[in-house]
């Protein structure tokens, strides 16, 4: 693959053989790697944060980047890492000068010891800069640090950042949901937020572009750029790009409630590959495309119009070894040793937290409390060290939390306290780097209360830094991290107040065995599962994903040429034009079911399409199909004032709109099983609220668009199982699972079946003089019935033989018509054998008609003709299409109804009809 030069050159044949060969690939690179770095001995201070993508490998970054090889080694694949805060904060120092920190963060700490990409970051400096001398003294001093900045003005960042992403889209994540106070001002505001949330996201794909090259590999980051993918694919469709969300993502009754829900999907199917940290969070976006866009979701991802967005988990992790190496350093050494000589005699308990809603600080104080209360013998003997990074420090809604913890903890030191020692220290600010691996290193129990949380890397870090120690890990079981670290944590539930303080004397008196076993677990899932394990394998996924899907696309017919299609026609002198009726000529309808059911179940036509299959039915060169698994009635009321030829119950009646009814069904159709399979129907319809069935001639259909997606499903699935061991367990029938549907039919019925008679029928009728050398074909088929694709499919002829005039002048009979014959066969009709008219079946029918008044009188008998003697057509003349059809045999594919009306509006452009 493109850019993806450091993959052995070789491909192995299976998705899951890449990727253990990926992995192998970089273990080895890995091993390489470590043993030059032991060479140079330990990386001490700040080093450890320049040793990935903010510092050339060779010094030299510029001569690197524009060569692409350092050492004679392989070049590395490029690595677009797009977010929006950059890993370093701006401040701005004069004129053309500004001063640069790196920032912290999960995100940041997870890519700092990412080796294997030369990668890049993307993203918005923190800073407000105005002036062009200012952006471009910003952007080289950026550049010193593979960074690129995003400059966005002061409204933008308040609309986009302030509000839509931290007001709307953040707590509606974490399940706090839409803003209550003042909906009205709420709801005028969202618009304008939206929209800014949509140009700040542009402005990030313009910057994409701009630094975008062949073989990059896009990674956008957090929900503050769910409208990223889209943008990036509009601009280069091939780009690879990955999305992965950091938060938690809601379950789909709480996605619905945001106002634009379908919008945000949408762009983030755009994307290739979708991450999540773990497979709930993936489980809940799955649903929610499947409940709110009606797209199909499989085991792999989502999967619209045949295009596969891949959807997974990807568990993030920490730079283990930076925590590991910290700890033999003198300034953490001196620190640990600071700590225990002030705690010396009690156990030391720690929170580390963003001071936040989600963090549940209150929640795990107040345990700590009802502990103090229920365990007298440990008032002097522990203390809980509560690290509260201060965030967003403006907003109202947290000062009021910071105060409400500076409450609870003054009443508990004031309660419990004495004048030498408090059972709480609560610091409302950040730790440096080598004071946090100190106080990790000498702690007994860590304490996570989060209420909602995507990951939560503190408890990683606390267990990479316990190595001595070996303390025990009390963990929420709303944090993604529970997922991973669960075995070797105590999980609780931080709402459960009493639970968590019961939890925290088990991990006091916890046995020293029992704290080995579970240290043990936890570690080797911390030092194994690392921020360069997960960002190498998710990229590795993503560039498997884009060999994946070239693969899947030759399965998925192109796009009609609506020019090549029409030009063709326009030269062509007798036309076939066989179009599907539901879902092809009708209106569109909700794919969800969430229209009116009561107007949707009566399908009516397009309106557009009228004027235009007006125009071509009566064009004397062009006979018009409508071949559909709709009964006679529907199709009479539709289509009655058109000149074209109906075929209902897919195509076992057939009429000419000007004459009567005749079958073609089989003479051998059994329709015995229908009573029993129609008390089966029933059974669900009334079990499945808003599902209903459908009882026709030849076939029964249970459809539940309208019933719940999930439990739709469920019922079809125990709808089928008892079919198949119930009235169909030994009936000659066939059965068929669409979409939201099933059907029951009769062998033999189908629409490739009956073709061939019907075509044979209309040459009959009309008293052809010329063999048909321009066929349409246009259906929403179910896969059974796409053998009528199959049927004209021609095999290349060269020249219809001299015969075929004289076989097709005035004193021709079509039942002794014979095929239009060439070097080679005209078509793979041969393979579809006329079937015999009815005989008995056929004369109960007949008696039917005198008491059934919506069967016509008439001729119910059709005559034998053959229809494929017809056809002469050539390859470039045959148009099939699928209409949003994931894989067909169809030739071409529409994706939507105005796809077919423009088609058919400019066939009905180059159409002769006569004037009017």
């Amino acid at each position: 693959m493109q850019g993806n030069n450091h993959c052995p050159p070789l491909t192995p044949r299976s998705r899951l053989e890449r990727l253990l060969r990926e992995r192998e690939v970089r273990k080895s690179s890995r091993y390489t790697q470590s043993t030059e770095d032991g060479r140079d001995g330990n990386k001490e201070g700040e080093q450890l944060y320049n040793d990935s993508f903010f510092v050339s490998e060779n010094g030299n970054e510029e001569e690197l980047a524009e060569t692409g090889f350092a050492d004679d080694r392989p070049r590395k694949q490029r690595l677009l890492v797009v977010a929006n805060r950059l890993p370093v904060s701006a401040v701005r120092e004069g004129v053309d000068s500004y001063h640069l920190e790196i920032s912290v963060g999960g995100l940041v700490s997870a890519l700092l010891g990412v080796k294997e990409f030369d990668t890049r970051w993307i993203g918005w400096a923190g800073v407000n800069v105005p002036d062009e001398v200012g952006q471009k003294a910003l952007t080289k001093a950026l550049a010193e640090m593979r960074c690129i900045p995003v400059f966005l003005d002061e409204d933008i960042v308040n609309e986009y950042y302030n509000g839509y992403c931290n007001n709307i889209l953040w707590p509606l994540f974490h399940y706090l949901g839409l803003p209550q106070e003042d909906r009205l001002a709420t709801t005028r505001s969202f618009q304008t937020q939206f929209d800014a949330y949509k140009k700040a996201n542009q402005m990030f794909a313009d910057v994409v572009n701009q630094h975008y090259q062949d073989g990059d590999v896009v990674w956008c980051h957090d929900y503050h750029l769910m409208f990223l993918p889209r943008c990036l694919k509009e601009y280069n469709e091939k780009m690879k790009v990955g999305w992965f969300l950091h938060t938690p993502f809601p379950s789909s009754e709480i996605h619905r409630t945001l106002p634009s829900r379908s919008e945000l999907l949408r762009s983030v199917l755009a994307a290739d590959l979708v991450g999540f940290h773990t497979y709930d969070y993936a489980r809940h976006f799955v649903s929610a495309c499947t409940r709110i866009l009606g797209i199909e979701g499989t085991p792999e991802g989502v999967e619209d119009q045949g295009r596969l967005t891949r959807v997974a988990a990807f568990p993030i992790g920490i730079d283990s070894e930076r925590f590991i190496r910290a700890l033999a350093l003198p300034e953490v050494q001196t620190h640990m040793k600071e700590l225990k000589e002030r705690f010396a005699g009690r156990k030391v308990m720690l929170g580390v937290d963003r001071l936040d809603m989600i963090k549940g600080i209150p929640q795990k104080i107040l345990a700590f409390e009802k502990f103090l209360e229920e365990n007298s013998h440990w008032h002097d003997k522990v203390v809980l060290l509560q690290i509260a990074v201060p965030s967003r420090t403006d907003c109202p809604e947290y000062q009021k939390l910071t105060s409400q913890v500076h409450e609870i903890v003054g009443r508990i030191n004031g309660r419990f306290g004495t004048l030498t020692a408090v059972p709480i220290h609560h610091l409302d600010r950040s730790l440096d780097f080598h004071a946090l691996c100190a106080l990790y290193a000498v702690t007994d129990v860590a304490l996570v209360t989060s209420l909602r949380d995507g990951m939560n890397l503190v408890s990683y870090e606390f267990v990479a830094c316990q190595a001595s120690k070996k303390g025990v890990l009390i963990l929420s079981e709303f944090a993604g991290a529970a997922q991973s670290l669960g075995a070797g944590a105590i999980l609780v539930n931080p709402w459960n107040i009493t639970e968590v303080a019961a939890s925290i004397g088990y991990a006091l008196d916890m046995p020293a065995d029992e704290r080995e076993k579970r240290h043990q677990f936890n570690f080797k899932h911390v030092t194994t599962h690392t921020s360069q394990e997960w960002a190498a394998t998710f990229v590795s996924e993503l560039n498997d994903t884009i060999v994946e899907a070239q693969l899947r696309t030759r399965q998925i017919p192109p796009l009609l040429p609506n020019k090549v299609a029409v030009d063709c026609f326009s030269k062509s002198n007798n036309r076939l034009i066989i179009l599907g009726f539901n879902a092809t000529l009708t209106e569109p309808v909700d794919a969800l079911g969430r229209g009116d059911q009561i107007k949707e179940l009566e399908l009516k036509v397009h309106p557009d399409l009228k004027e235009p299959l007006k125009k071509l039915s009566d064009d004397p060169k062009t006979t018009i199909v409508v071949l559909s698994g709709s009964g006679r009635a529907v199709l009479d009321k539709n289509f009655g004032e058109y000149n074209m030829w109906l075929a209902a119950e897919n195509g076992m009646f057939l009429r000419l709109t000007s004459s009567e009814w005749m079958t073609t069904m089989p003479e051998n159709l059994n329709m015995d099983w229908v009573d029993s399979v129609k008390h089966v129907f029933e059974y669900f319809t009334e079990r499945t609220p808003r599902s209903h069935f459908e009882l026709r001639e030849t076939s029964i259909i249970w459809n539940y668009k309208y019933a719940d997606v999930e439990f739709g499903r469920l019922q079809a699935r125990d709808l089928l199982q008892h079919l198949w061991t119930g009235p169909i367990s030994n009936a000659s029938l066939d059965v068929f699972q669409g979409g939201r549907s099933v059907e029951v039919r009769a062998v033999g019925v189908s629409k490739g079946a009956a073709i061939d008679r019907i075509l044979g029928e209309i040459v009959h009728n009309k008293g052809m003089k010329e063999p048909i050398d321009y066929v349409l074909c246009i259906g929403h088929f179910l896969s059974k019935d796409e053998d009528v694709y199959k049927f004209f499919e021609p095999e290349l002829p060269t020249e219809s033989s001299p015969m075929a005039k004289a076989m097709l002048s005035n004193s021709y009979r079509p039942s002794s018509l014979p095929r239009f014959s060439s070097s080679k066969s005209g078509s793979k009709a041969s393979h579809y054998k006329k079937q015999r008219s009815l005989s008995n079946l056929e004369r109960r029918a007949i008696e039917r008609t005198t008491s059934d008044p919506w069967r016509p009188p008439g001729r119910d008998r059709m005559s034998l003709y053959e229809g494929s003697s017809v056809l002469d057509l050539k390859g470039d003349n045959y148009f099939s299409c699928a209409v949003s059809r994931k894989r067909s045999s169809a030739r071409y594919l529409l994706k939507t109804s105005h796809d077919i009306v423009n088609l058919l509006s400019d066939l009905a452009d180059r159409s002769s009809s006569p004037p009017t």
